[in-house]
């Protein structure tokens, strides 16, 4: 079978298809056939190794686990003897965390896994990235920031795979939403059902004196030091992208500023509010924004295209 690693950190030409067996799946674990999986700007800067005081926990001079992606859609091939809640032949999807990557054609998976039926009204390529973008986003608006009906967030990056998702997450939740993106995406973000659409080009959301309950910096664009005027009394602000900036205040203001790992979490968890986000597609209440689809031979490409901060949505690899 093919994956792709990286065995050092650099470019996306530090990239490596590696040929391998098909691995075997032990007595709790199922055998799945990848269809998608996701590629994401997470990947990207832990192949190149930045912000490099991250090399404190994926490896100081070379990284630890060489494996790439975490999201993925697949169907179950086999299954070991003690799996009972899938079968041979189920869609699956959702992602794999700290081993072998899911920019492969089988991976191993545990059946108590962070994984979940597919909803059979959305396609593999829709399905693969959604543990990336909409469970990442449906943490940090449900339980980090408990959005309430009412109230008002910003999200910056909102033409990105977390803000896309969370604009019509909070939009679901009953919030007014304000989103942040380029020109050329205002559209797209609006059609997400964004309330207001902020063109970052032309406008300082961060001049909008006390505004906005929630700020969520989906992309690590902004910091809290610049935002913090814009936010009302009591107003949070929230990012999935580590900084300094934002690790000295989310210690020293715990309250206003918060980080998160969402990977860190329990896995029981994160498949309850996978669950959840399924309910939610099965209802066509959600929907995957892809902007670009490649195979998993051309990763080197998807990974460039990553680097040029153009994607709007999320980048999907695919199986021939």
């Amino acid at each position: 079978m093919k994956s792709a690693i990286y065995t050092s950190y650099g470019s996306p030409e530090v990239i490596q298809i590696l040929e391998s067996k098909k691995p075997l799946p032990k007595s709790k674990d199922m055998l799945v056939q990848i269809k998608a999986s996701s590629a994401t700007r997470a990947d990207t800067m832990m192949r190149a190794g930045k912000p490099k005081f991250g090399r404190l926990f994926l490896g100081l001079f070379k990284p630890k686990n060489t494996s790439l992606g975490t999201g993925f859609s697949g169907v179950i091939d086999s299954v070991g003897s003690e799996v009972t809640q899938f079968n041979v032949g189920d869609e699956i999807f959702g992602e794999k965390l700290f081993s072998n990557g899911t920019n492969a054609e089988f991976i191993c998976i545990a059946e108590d896994s962070i994984i979940a039926l597919k909803p059979n009204n959305i396609s593999h390529q829709e399905a693969a990235p959604v543990c990336d973008g909409f469970l990442t986003s449906y943490n940090f608006l449900k339980d980090i920031a408990n959005i309430q009906p009412g109230q008002h967030i910003l999200i910056n990056g909102a033409s990105g795979s977390l803000g896309t998702a969370a604009v019509q997450i909070a939009k679901l939740m009953g919030a007014t939403v304000t989103g942040v993106c380029s020109t050329k995406n205002m559209a797209l973000v609006k059609a997400l059902g964004a309330d207001f659409v902020i063109d970052y080009k032309n406008n300082d959301f961060t001049k909008n004196i006390k505004t906005y309950d929630v700020i969520y910096d989906s992309v690590g664009k902004t910091n809290y030091s610049k935002s913090r005027n814009a936010l009302k009394s009591g107003g949070v602000f929230l990012t999935p992208v580590l900084s300094l900036n934002i690790l000295w205040h989310s210690m020293s203001n715990p309250k206003r500023v918060k980080f998160a790992a969402t990977g860190l979490k329990k896995p029981e968890e994160l498949k309850q509010m996978l669950l959840e986000l399924v309910d939610f597609f099965k209802q066509k209440q959600l929907k995957t924004v892809i902007d670009k689809s490649y195979y998993l031979s051309d990763i080197k490409k998807a990974h460039h295209y990553l680097e040029t901060d153009r994607k709007v949505g999320n980048i999907v690899l695919i199986n021939q």
